[in-house]
């Protein structure tokens, strides 16, 4: 991967800009754009090479696929993650695979900190209840607004320093490694994609699918389809499953009928 040798401010200010955003939108909008699978390519695109965003991003996205939050526990942090995994595989010219190695730490600690704000935040809650009690809408408002512009600088700060500050001393660092670490580092981050579709597997299969999971294993390993390929046969099994199940239901609803007209 071709290296991008020097991070300017105007690069490292957008980044935190859409950093801040995509925070605000992990915990306020939901609209998903704090995905790696957006957040990658637009960093890459901010940094000039949209491609190698794209595949980091893609990458990442795997392994974060099957990292859900299950109530109070919570995933290392999927905004910044994927934001400095994939800048620092820019940066450095390392692989999506290495890069994981360096995205899963940092978002472990960005999550804990996010705990320890969201602790600092516990006492607005009060506040909330008091104006809610008042009526006092505009108060609540102010509130939220409040909150999501902490989480916005809070988010922009740390892209910021990380990615403008850092990004020199990340490829000092690099070039000190030995191939042998980093090769290490590549292989057992190729394995964390496949450990992010286990827990999602865990969490989502039922024997009656298990078929379906056999046949897109046989067509990638066996026959060699292309990733496209294999989801659009995925489509098609999808299609006819709804289709089946829509029938067995309306054929259910009419013998209901049948048997109350009857009656």
């Amino acid at each position: 991967m071709e290296i991008v040798t020097d991070v300017s401010l105007m690069q490292a200010l957008l980044i935190a800009v859409f950093a801040g955003i995509a925070g605000i939108d992990l915990f306020n909008v939901l609209t998903h754009i704090h995905r790696p699978i957006i957040t990658g390519p637009i960093v890459g695109l901010i940094l000039g090479k949209p491609e190698a965003g794209l595949v980091a991003g893609a990458t990442f996205e795997l392994m974060w696929m099957g990292l859900v939050p299950l109530a109070g526990a919570q995933p290392p942090n999927v905004v910044l993650g994927g934001i400095i995994g994939t800048a620092f595989a820019i940066v450095t010219g390392q692989t999506a695979e290495q890069a994981i190695l360096v995205a899963v730490p940092f978002a472990i600690f960005v999550q804990i900190c996010i705990t320890l704000l969201f602790t600092v935040y516990s006492p607005l809650m009060s506040v909330a209840d008091g104006y809610a009690k008042k009526l006092n809408f505009a108060g609540i408002a102010n509130l939220n607004y409040l909150g999501m512009t902490i989480l916005f600088c809070f988010y922009s700060l740390i892209a910021f320093s990380v990615i403008y500050f850092g990004a020199e001393a990340a490829q000092g660092f690099v070039k000190l490694i030995p191939k042998w670490v980093t090769d290490g580092l590549g292989f057992a981050g190729g394995l964390m994609p496949a450990i992010g579709f286990g827990i999602l597997l865990n969490i989502m299969l039922r024997k009656q699918y298990v078929a379906y999971f056999i046949l897109g294993f046989l067509l990638a390993a066996y026959l060699k389809q292309p990733l496209l390929a294999i989801a659009l046969i995925g489509v098609v099994f999808a299609l006819i499953e709804f289709f089946i199940r829509s029938d067995d239901n309306s054929g259910n609803r009419q013998s209901t009928v049948t048997e109350e007209e009857g009656i």
